[in-house]
């Protein structure tokens, strides 16, 4: 091995351990990395920057462009209203909502599919009494299956693609990933439809709301401790037996009050950093036990109280509460905090904000809206949906062309969908200039940063001494077990780090491992685009389920319990479709 393969191989197991410890801006960590790969002497200078230039990327930020205009257009709102008024089982409710989830996801990125989806899902989950926990999971995986399904579903199949151009001089059609994707999307959906109901259950008493059927959301707030409290005079180490609030800081006077908690003793006027169920603040604030420690200027009665959830390109991702100018601004106040950090230090004000994260928002309807649509924070709360105009159909039927141009190869995508792009900016759908700073730029700028990275694992040989190694270990005579064994590390990899990472790394590994067994790299491929977006068994691998997690109030070992199932079955089933129609 020779320096620059052990010093890219170093470079990548960092990468990809920094990638998945989540302490670091994904941005910050593929730069960082491209400018070490260029420190090393991986690549040249005029190689360093190459991958913003990709095909791949701009198609991204091509979709990335139209899927903000489709999400306007409250498509799932009119499912919404269907299943209103129609009478189906909670299995129908699911499956229908996964499919038509899968089915957008087939033509947009699996986070504007979940995006779009999700409002839509919630309405009918409290209309219908139906609880979340059986339908925001679901939806989350239905977006990823149906990723899998076209060249556009996702990056990392445009990646793949990329690879195989590179290797063939032609690319992957449109729907040539369908062969596999649609019948592991078709079943997927079906058993997480199946499975829900049965690892979700909802009380046994039918009249009890939505709620109910949910575990309550467990909130962080710092509350005022009035004269006449019933927690005066309780130490800290009774609260959560008492009262069920797990206490984190207790402050008296602008101080913090240091001590064992069985030493520390509530009094009146402090301020205490606490941790409950959300009806546990509820009941206590109504027996006037905690309440508020301030409230917007405005009259109590203007008030609107929102739950809004940190999406992946959300300004507010590393941010502290104390610095949240755009909602202090608007006279907006973050009264409560659902966090996935177990982490909790310092203030409220100090609490750092990450992707998931749910704000409890209070102020005008107005200002929240707008401090929202600023800082790229998705609200959750399930209002009616405003009706469409008769021309909302147009930018589906534009879309459409532009998919159909590139399904019929009329064109490459990147020129089809930079043609949909400019009909809806000039039939003014599309504002350019707003919608390219709404964008998601820290995926579309570790794409491009890890695009030369991971063309040095083939032009430094890198990948012939991984495939090397790996054809030591297993017999290459039959295919399919080096389809397999290439299916296996990319579902492996995919739970700790972004599927277009994965991607990255493993098609040159996976073009090697063909060539090593003097097979055709097309079916490996395949296994390595499957194999990335087959992501179930954690809520950090893919950030649908980071956002699933925080919504639906779920714990980690919920997605193992209903992502295991899924995986072996997708595992065996995009084996068996490979052998059949790419061996």
């Amino acid at each position: 091995m020779t320096f620059e393969q052990a010093s890219l191989l170093i470079l990548l197991l960092a990468m990809l351990v920094l990638f998945s410890l989540e302490r670091f801006r994904i941005e910050v960590i593929a730069i960082a990395g491209l400018l070490a790969g260029y420190a090393l002497h991986l690549y040249s200078a005029e190689q360093v920057f190459s991958g913003f230039a990709s095909p791949v990327v701009v198609t991204v930020v091509e979709i990335l462009l139209v899927v903000q205009v489709l999400a306007r257009a409250q498509l799932f709102d009119r499912l919404a209203d269907f299943f209103v008024h129609a009478r189906f089982s909670n299995i129908a409710v699911i499956a229908t909502l996964s499919g038509a989830t899968g089915f957008i996801s087939i033509f947009m990125n699996n986070i504007g599919a979940f995006s779009i989806a999700l409002p839509a899902t919630l309405r009918v989950s409290a209309a219908l009494e139906i609880p979340k926990r059986q339908l925001i999971m679901s939806i989350s995986f239905a977006a990823l299956l149906g990723g899998i399904v076209s060249l556009i579903g996702t990056p990392a199949n445009m990646l793949v693609s990329n690879a195989w151009a590179e290797t063939s001089g032609t690319g992957f059609r449109l729907f040539d990933f369908a062969y596999v994707g649609l019948p592991v999307a078709v079943v997927g959906i079906v058993l997480t439809a199946w499975l829900a109901p049965r690892l979700f259950p909802q009380e046994i008493d039918g009249t009890a709301s939505a709620e109910t059927f949910s575990p309550a959301r467990r909130r962080i707030t710092e509350r005022h401790i009035p004269a006449g409290s019933s927690l005066i005079g309780a130490p800290l180490s009774d609260l959560p037996d008492r009262f069920s609030l797990q206490p984190h800081t207790l402050v008296r006077n602008d101080k913090f009050v240091f001590g064992t908690p069985d030493k520390l003793v509530v009094e009146a006027d402090d301020l205490l950093l606490a941790e409950a169920d959300d009806t546990i603040f509820d009941g206590l604030q109504t027996s006037g036990a905690l309440l508020p420690r301030h409230r917007p200027s405005s009259a109590i009665s203007d008030l609107d109280c929102v739950e809004a959830v940190v999406m992946p390109e959300s300004t507010l991702v590393g941010s502290r509460l104390h610095s949240l100018e755009v909602f202090s601004s608007r006279d907006v106040t973050v009264s409560a905090l659902s966090m996935r950090s177990p982490r909790i230090e310092g203030r409220f004000a100090d609490l750092q904000l990450s992707i998931g994260d749910i704000l409890v928002l209070e102020g005008e309807q107005r200002s929240i809206a707008e401090a929202l649509e600023e800082c790229e924070c998705l609200p959750l709360a399930s209002q009616p949906p405003s009706r469409m105009s008769a021309s909302s159909w147009q930018p589906f039927a534009i879309f459409a062309a532009g998919v159909a141009a590139t399904a019929f190869e009329l064109v490459t995508p990147d020129i089809a969908f930079a043609g949909v792009v400019l009909v809806l900016a000039l039939l003014n759908y599309l504002n350019i200039r707003q919608a390219m700073a709404d964008l998601n730029w820290p995926i579309i700028i570790m794409l491009g940063a890890m695009i030369p990275i991971g063309s040095a694992v083939a032009t430094t040989g890198t990948a012939q001494v991984i495939a090397a190694a790996l054809g030591s270990m297993v017999s290459l005579a039959e295919p399919t077990t080096g389809v397999a064994l290439v299916l296996f590390l990319s579902m492996l990899l995919t739970p700790f780090v972004n599927n277009a990472t994965v991607a990255i790394v493993m098609s040159p590994i996976a073009v090697a491992f063909a060539a090593t067994g003097h097979q055709s790299p097309s079916a490996y491929l395949i296994a390595v685009a499957a194999g990335a977006s087959l992501d179930f068994l954690t809520p950090f691998g893919h950030h649908n389920n980071t956002l699933a997690m925080g919504i639906g109030s779920y714990r980690f070992s919920d997605f193992l319990k209903a992502g295991a199932p899924l995986t072996v079955v997708s595992y065996g089933l995009t084996l068996l479709l490979i052998y059949l129609f790419w061996l």
